[in-house]
């Protein structure tokens, strides 16, 4: 589910529009009535538990690190453990300290202790001043105690093959082999995998995430989480609701969704999230505006959505065989290549230049004369895709799954995915496959294990804190209609909107950003049916004009960034590096 923002607009706050006007001072988070209590419980399971003593050691140059052992089972807190992985990077001006800032960034799979590295160049300077940033993986996940589902790297990598050389099937060959793939991940993780794919749910990392709030000092818990970290914060705020200082999600799920009911149980996981939608949805607006906007301003104009619908197809019937290519000798182009490449564009639009950079990209492939330069941009993507190697043991698959297939309810028979995935493909064209496989391997007659103290709910609960709600109108991943339901179901809450492209707003959407970072300083909420604007429009700039490149050198870095790979010079746009969300063909950007 996944994701990150991706980079942090320094500047330009002056020349934003919010629609309400900013909010008074006054108007503090929190100041509504009595929050519930946390219960009996929950209570019991982690409040009897030692604050632990986080054995602080440097690490990175700039950052501290520790593990912690946590009862592996909260009904069972002498027995075993799991190892917890903790990073976090000290606030720059300790005498205005307010405490700690928890980040999630998201997966299910992402590492928090990655995010919380990497905080210099994704959050903003007031934050970093007065908040030590602090990163937590969830069990399974990153430097804390792995899921492993297999005896070796060798096992996992034949077992799981046909799940990883394609973003998704397609074609009954294909189908067959993918669901024997998610069998054998979903029998593995509930044999080989065990205990703990069976205490790795988010409600297990939400008391884990309890626990060290005590440890590293704080009365209450600041939060900012980012897509699945949107769901972590409201397991949190649900579980714990008078525990709450400010809880910040962006790019949210909708809680229930997630979960399932007994109602919905027979729904795969996205036709209840309805991920798939929203990158159509997305998809389809690049399209009207290129469109209007004409081919002086977007290169696939006219016909942009036909255009790229015969491109598809021909993918689809015809792949495009790519030559001898050291070292990973004949490679091929698909359909679902192009797809998943589709959707990681979608993901990683952070600026109008970005939509623009996009539709130029998929230009060359929807081209009918595009010949030798289609090839050239398949050999890159394919380049750029990663490939296994026996000897590395990668579990992001496994932790992805783990999170997914306990947290949930899913349907019970992996061999019906094939007929579900045509429906939701339907439904969303182009992306409903890729998103409806991704839970394939948590159907109940192959993924067996369960949490028993997974939490589906109530997420109704009234927390002490108001719960700040972000949601863009075209975010591929987490569709904005999550924003609106969660908002609407937690009592104490506040909804911001955002017209900003890419998954999630923070670091993307100067407003969003803005308002986001007032909430968990001071605690300030944006005044009620705020929307956040951005200035710009994609495909207002002549597509010859040198100012087009300038965009698109501040989209991407300059040239000696890209070629050094090394970190934005200063008064750059701060971006974060691609990490991995669990989901096959899919990063986060």
């Amino acid at each position: 589910m996944p994701l990150l923002p991706r980079r942090l607009l320094a500047a330009g706050l002056a020349a934003l529009v919010l629609v309400g006007g900013y909010p008074a001072p006054a108007q503090a988070a929190g100041a509504a009535a009595t929050s519930a209590q946390t219960t009996a419980l929950e209570k019991r399971r982690v409040d009897r538990i030692a604050t632990p003593k986080l054995r602080w050691y440097k690490c990175y140059d700039w950052a501290q690190c520790a593990t912690v052992r946590l009862p592996l089972d909260y009904d069972r807190p002498y027995g075993a453990t799991t190892e917890v992985a903790v990073l976090r990077v000290k606030a720059r001006k300790p005498k205005k300290r307010i405490g700690s800032l928890f980040v999630n960034p998201g997966g299910p799979g992402g590492s928090a202790t990655t995010l919380a590295l990497l905080s210099p160049l994704v959050l903003s300077d007031s934050l970093l001043d007065r908040f030590d940033i602090v990163g937590v993986d969830p069990r399974g996940v990153g430097f804390s105690e792995n899921v492993r589902c297999f005896s070796s790297a060798r096992a996992q990598t034949v077992a799981l093959r046909p799940m990883l050389t394609v973003p998704f099937p397609v074609g009954a060959k294909q189908e067959k082999r993918y669901v024997a793939a998610a069998k054998k991940l979903g029998r593995a993780c509930s044999t080989t995998g065990r205990p703990l794919t069976g205490a790795a749910s988010t409600a297990q990392t939400a008391r884990d995430m309890e626990v060290l709030r005590r440890a590293v000092g704080d009365r209450k818990l600041s939060y900012l989480g980012f897509s699945y970290g949107s769901v972590l914060g409201e397991v949190y705020a649900n579980m714990f609701p008078d525990r709450t200082r400010a809880i910040a999600i962006d790019g949210v799920i909708n809680p229930t969704a997630w979960t399932g009911t007994d109602a919905t149980r027979n729904l795969i996981l996205d036709d209840r999230l309805r991920s798939a939608d929203g990158a159509y949805r997305a998809l389809r607006e690049i399209f009207r505006r290129c469109d209007a906007a004409g081919p002086r301003y977007c290169a696939a104009a006219p016909h942009s959505a036909a255009k790229f619908g015969r491109v598809a197809a021909r993918l689809r019937a015809h792949p495009i065989v790519i030559g001898d290519f050291p070292p990973f000798g004949t490679l091929t182009y698909t359909y679902a290549d192009f797809v998943a490449e589709t959707l990681g564009g979608l993901y990683g639009m952070g600026a109008p230049a970005d939509v623009t950079s996009l539709t130029g990209a998929l230009w060359t492939l929807t081209s009918e004369s595009a010949g030798a330069a289609a090839v050239a941009a398949a050999r890159r993507v394919v380049a750029a895709q990663p490939r296994r190697r026996d000897f590395l043991y990668a579990n992001d698959v496994e932790a992805y799954s783990t999170v997914t297939c306990t947290d949930a309810r899913h349907p019970a028979n992996a061999g019906n995915w094939p007929a579900r995935v045509a429906k939701a493909d339907k439904r969303a064209p182009y992306f409903g496959r890729i998103w409806a496989w991704s839970s394939v391997q948590c159907a109940r007659d192959t993924w067996t294990v369960r949490d028993e103290d997974a939490y589906r709910g109530p997420f109704n609960r009234r927390t002490s804190a108001t719960v700040l709600v972000i949601g863009s109108f075209h975010d591929p991943a987490t569709a904005y209609a999550g924003a609106r339901q969660t908002a609407r179901k937690m009592p104490n809450s506040r909804l911001l909107s955002s017209d900003n492209w890419g998954h999630t707003a923070y670091g993307t959407n100067a407003c969003a950003t803005h308002a986001i970072d007032r909430y968990l300083l001071r605690r300030t909420l944006p005044a009620k049916g705020t929307v956040c604007r951005s200035p710009e429009r994609p495909f207002t700039v002549p597509l010859d004009d040198p100012a087009d490149k300038e965009l698109s050198v501040r989209a991407t870095g300059t040239k000696e960034e890209i070629a050094a790979g090394g970190l934005p010079a200063p008064g750059q746009p701060k971006q974060l590096p691609p990490i991995s969300t669990g989901l096959p063909g899919v990063v986060v950007r």
